[in-house]
């Protein structure tokens, strides 16, 4: 092996949807492998949210988009020997092959390691990859790629419909869906071709089973198969939008062994050097397969085998990249046996996709062959049942299981079985209550019987309980059997007290745990050993199931403990950000002597990696397994602060159970959540907060609005990145929205308050020690308040802030955290106009912005606070904020290409899905960094812009000078167009879509790509207006069109662009700030 000395890695940028925090987990092993090796590395990634962009992690890090401009100046600056195009998702395999092709690489002398470009060109280009399997023979399915509409309508006709078209060179199936007519197709292919040079027509297998390898080959040929997994939901739904089971449950020991050696096959002949994921179509019955494709990467499904198995695919996929073979390497997990050796499972493993899909105004429920959901949960268990059930909880969507759930409204449920959207598995559970036959559910889904088998014995069982009225009546093996299913308590509690239960839950749920213990029916810890207890393994990968008589560990009740409470499945409004305050709240404990316990479930994540922290239970955030898991390690005390809202949301609970939580105490956390106390507690203390009122009923609330006057911001408590909330312009929306908000919690009224437009939006994160404020950051939002603050552009230090307001803020903060004794992180938002101050809300947790502040600042706030509640005394640290001499900028990553039908426009709910933060010397550059990370491209033709409102044209006035003087075309729609004439500025008058006989027509300027960005600002609300710029804003984002919805941002991209050219960015990297 020639000797490499430093190593750039790509990472993948924001989280998108297809496109996760799979890659930071990936990205993250990769640099600790190549560590190891004492080789030199430099990353590029702008997600500043991500563990793998934290101190320590790489020796260089570059904030930079992910795109062969960037790359290949980082290249120039930093000259690595080799590059790594693996880990960083379908953006860094683009970029890597682009940088391959163009000669970039060989310019440079940079070695591609690992995977040879010219393997992953064979297996994401579509003709190639057919090309190269029929040389050894193997099956794929009849298709033909084709680069223009009327080549696929040719091609459709000859192969007949139904088809199923698929974008090359894309990711998590983004472009790709099936058509059964000519008309379906060519606005398909039109979709497809604008993200993607080819697009693939196939014959479409719907129906067939779905079944993945993964597999690993060193460069002298060895390879072994890590995992193989089925999907329950038949071909047809995306890989990403399917429960997922590993290892596979209806495969026969032949089908298994049949499958397995193609795969070995394949990845042999294409030449992988590292992990490789083969997804097959198959049909049982004939044994006929068909290959549907080859990812030549690390992917979302090997995240999932990586943790599913415990083998640290990405660690060994980094270290044959560097020329090892399989057999020098040790599998880092069992410490014993040599990463040359087959997992072995002794468990069944669930996948469950998490959608949020009702955050969208709009959006197709539907899934399919692209993919929608935002992030994934993964569930252990010893049999089916017991892993379905605890994965149905897992993801959050108010559901405790497949059964005794609120009753669901399906108009159609035979459509509901065989057209399936994001709930579908509900519909099988009702489908089955009201007597469905398996057969008959078999036929309208299309899923395999074993898995209906096993759902219906669910059902019988939930049956049975509901034969009885108390826990003490229930026969002692029905409760086992139960236990063992997967049911938690509060099922069991609901089957048995029906109604009983919704007027004390607490209190029914505790007289079920309480006999469960009488009668000795407790889960067994279990360890993930990967070779299925044939040889010890040494780490404590652990989980909690009711099928087993014994605990794989044994625990010493030292109260040396230290339990951190992560965050679950990815989410909007929740996300790496948390992932990133978990590990080094994890870190920071095991520093100090503690022993590190994590509890977490999200397969995505690095606080789920095995050499993370000392314990990992991979399990439920549930009250009742929160309680089982601190009986058994007794622990020191509990972290909740740092896993966003769900740990949160149990304080009260832990809190009444006498747990220690450590840090700021639960009846300030309760302060700070219930908005009476809260409000009640901010006119004490003589602090301003918008006006607001906590209303039952219409009538009420009309009396207060006659008060403040529209707009007004409606919203339910407890609640986190603004689910169900609102601003209402007019009596209209103000009935529609309440209609809905009402039947979000009966405890719980809706708390309504004066909205005050033109404001500036403030975040303050801080952290305190005994209501001491040790370190804080102020930063400042671009866009005015009314856009969440999760999908505001935010930069830091604040770049427009009088030095008067900043005092205030400081003052306000320092009174709140006097007066609910925090210890701990925490973050105040804040509303000001004029120096006027207002105290929006408080979190007394890690906000989403603590890992950009921290990173700007260089100063780590989650480390202190971590000692802060491990109870020691932290210093101040000496530097302050206004010392910076160069700016953050952090942007949202939209995923809306996805999100077929939704209106991209930004309000108070949250619908970003990532971010990025840049740096730069001065505002304009860090913009500029920020938003081509999050995939702005700049402007060289011509522009469209409908600007809004009076207020809004106005607001837009100096950015439309500046895109003149640039010499681009302006491109505007009636109003707006006046009213640049009138102010010297050439336009182009061009028609909305409700007066289609004037020409031109602003949709034809998109799709004849002579426009490349759209700024469009909604007036208001009515129904023209918005579906009129509805149209406009999709066909944008369809057509893959930069699109831009706020006008402040709008102006700080056209200034940073007109003012700084792109050959005029500094490359520098975080250390040299």
């Amino acid at each position: 092996m020639e000797k490499i000395n430093k190593v750039l890695l790509l990472g993948s940028g924001a989280l998108k949807i297809g496109e996760a925090g799979e890659f930071d987990y990936s990205g993250a092993q990769a640099l600790k492998a190549l560590r190891e090796e004492g080789v030199q590395t430099v990353l590029i990634n702008p997600n500043i949210a991500t563990v793998q962009t934290s101190d320590g992690m790489a020796d260089k890090i570059y904030f930079l988009p992910v795109t062969p401009y960037f790359v290949e100046r980082v290249i120039e600056k930093e000259r690595p020997d080799g590059i790594l195009l693996a880990f960083g998702g379908q953006t860094a395999l683009n970029c890597g092959v682009e940088l391959e092709t163009s000669g970039v690489l060989e310019r440079y002398g940079v070695r591609v390691l690992g995977t040879p470009v010219r393997a992953i060109m064979d297996t994401e280009d579509r003709e190639l990859f057919v090309e190269r399997l029929n040389e050894i023979g193997v099956n794929t399915i009849k298709s033909d790629a084709v680069e223009s509409v009327e080549d696929a309508l040719r091609v459709a006709n000859e192969l007949g419909y139904p088809v199923i078209v698929r974008a090359a060179y894309a990711l998590g199936g983004l472009g790709s869906g099936f058509c059964d007519n000519d008309t379906e197709l060519a606005a398909l292919v039109e979709k497809a071709l604008s993200f993607s040079p080819q697009v693939l027509v196939e014959k479409s297998l719907k129906g067939w089973k779905e079944v993945e390898y993964e597999v690993v080959r060193d460069r002298f040929d060895n390879c072994i198969t890590v995992c193989n997994m089925e999907n329950f939901d038949p071909l047809g739904i995306h890989t990403g939008e399917s429960i997922v089971v590993a290892p596979s449950q209806t495969l026969s020991n032949d089908d298994y062994h049949f499958l397995r050696s193609i795969a070995i096959k394949i990845v042999r002949h294409v030449g992988i050097v590292g992990e490789c994921n083969v997804q097959y179509a198959y049909d049982p019955a004939s044994m006929d397969y068909r290959v549907i494709e080859v990812n030549a990467r690390l992917s979302r499904s090997s995240a999932l085998a990586s943790k599913a198995t415990g083998y640290p695919l990405a660690f060994v996929a980094a270290k044959l990249a560097l020329g090892y073979g399989l057999f020098d390497l040790r599998n880092s997990v069992t410490q014993c046996t040599s990463a040359f050796f087959e997992p072995a499972l002794d468990y069944v493993v669930v996948k469950i996709p998490r959608w949020d899909l009702g955050k969208f105004h709009g959006v197709d429920r539907h899934i399919g062959s692209s993919m929608k959901s935002v992030g994934e949960v993964m569930a252990i268990g010893r049999t089916f049942e017991e892993a379905i059930q605890k994965g149905l909880r897992m993801i959050g969507q108010g559901m405790h299981g497949f059964v005794e759930n609120k009753e669901l409204s399906i108009e159609d449920l035979d459509r509901a079985l065989s057209e399936p959207t994001d709930r579908r598995i509900f519909a099988i559970a009702k489908a089955m209550t009201h007597g469905y036959s398996v057969d008959r559910i078999h036929e309208l889904t299309k899923i395999d019987r074993w898995f209906l088998y096993k759902l219906r014995n669910i059902i019988d069982t939930s049956a049975e309980l509901e034969k009885f009225n108390s826990p003490n009546d229930l026969p002692e093996p029905l409760f086992r059997l139960a236990k063992q299913q997967g049911f938690s308590d509060f099922q069991i509690a609901r089957s048995i007290y029906k109604e009983v239960l919704n007027k004390d839950t607490d209190l029914c749920m505790s007289a079920v745990r309480t006999r469960r213990k009488e009668l000795g029916i407790l889960p067994v810890v279990k360890q993930i050993d990967t070779l299925a207890a044939e040889y010890p393994a040494a780490t404590n990968y652990l989980y909690l199931t009711y099928n087993g008589t014994t605990n794989d560990v044994d625990y010493k009740g030292d109260h040396r403990s230290v339990v951190v409470l992560g965050s679950g499945a990815y989410r909007i409004g929740s996300s790496v950000e948390f992932d990133w305050c978990s590990v080094n709240a994890l870190l920071t404990a095991r520093k100090e002597g503690y022993r590190s316990v994590m509890i977490n479930y999200n397969p995505e994540t690095v606080s789920t990696d095995y050499d993370m922290c000392d314990r990992l239970y991979f399990d439920e955030l549930t009250y009742e397994r929160v309680m089982d898991i601190l009986e058994l390690e007794n622990p020191h005390g509990v972290i909740l602060s740092v896993g966003g809202q769900i740990p949160n949301n149990l304080a009260t609970r832990l809190d009444a159970a006498h747990v220690n939580i450590l840090g700021t105490p639960a009846t300030s956390i309760d302060r700070a959540e219930d908005r009476h106390k809260f409000s009640a507690m901010l006119d004490t203390l003589g602090i301003d907060q918008p006006r607001w009122r906590e209303l039952t009923d219409f009538d009420d609330i009309e009396e207060f609005v006659a008060e403040v006057g529209f707009p007004v911001l409606v919203r339910p408590s407890y609640v986190l990145s603004g689910a169900a909330m609102n601003v209402c312009a007019n009596d209209d929306e103000l009935h529609r929205f309440l209609k809905l908000a009402a039947n979000v919690s009966k405890k719980h009224p809706v708390v309504v308050s004066q909205f005050i437009q033109n404001a500036k939006e403030i975040e303050m994160d801080a952290v305190a020690e005994n209501g001491e404020i040790k370190a804080y950051a102020i930063s400042e939002h671009i866009e005015f308040a009314g856009v969440h603050s999760g999908d505001a552009t935010i930069q830091f230090p604040p770049q427009k802030l009088y030095v008067e307001t900043m005092r205030r803020i400081k003052k306000v903060s320092a009174k709140i955290a006097r007066e609910l004794n925090i210890s701990g992180p925490f973050n105040i938002q804040f509303l000001a106009k004029n120096n006027d101050i207002k105290v929006i809300e408080c979190n007394l947790r890690a906000s989403r912005s603590f890992p950009f502040v921290s990173k700007v600042l260089k100063i780590n706030f989650i480390d202190l606070a971590t000692r802060i509640m491990l109870g020691q005394h932290v210093e101040k640290p000496s530097k302050s904020a206004f010392d910076l001499d160069y700016v953050g900028v952090k942007a949202s990553q939209f995923s809306f290409s996805r999100l077929g039908g939704a209106d991209p426009v930004l309000g108070v709910d949250m619908a970003s899905t990532g971010e990025v933060g840049c740096l730069g010397d001065d505002t304009n550059e860090a913009v500029l960094k920020a938003l081509l990370a999050v995939g702005m491209r700049i402007p060289h033709r011509a522009v469209l812009l409908s600007t809004g409102t009076a207020k809004q044209k106005a607001d837009m006035l100096d950015a439309a000078h500046l895109l003149h003087k640039a010499g681009l075309t302006i491109y505007a729609t009636g109003g707006t167009c006046q009213y640049l004439n009138e102010n010297g500025i050439p336009a182009v008058r061009v028609y909305w879509p409700s007066t289609p006989d004037q020409q031109p027509q602003a949709i034809d300027l998109l799709h004849n790509k002579q426009v490349d960005l759209v700024v469009n600002m909604p007036k208001n609300f009515t129904g023209t207006e918005l579906s009129n710029g509805q149209k406009i804003r999709r066909a944008a984002v369809d057509l893959n069109i930069p699109l831009l919805t706020n006008p402040r941002l709008a102006t700080a991209f056209i200034r940073a662009f007109t003012a700084l050219p792109v050959d005029d960015i500094e490359i520098k990297s975080w250390d040299e700030y």
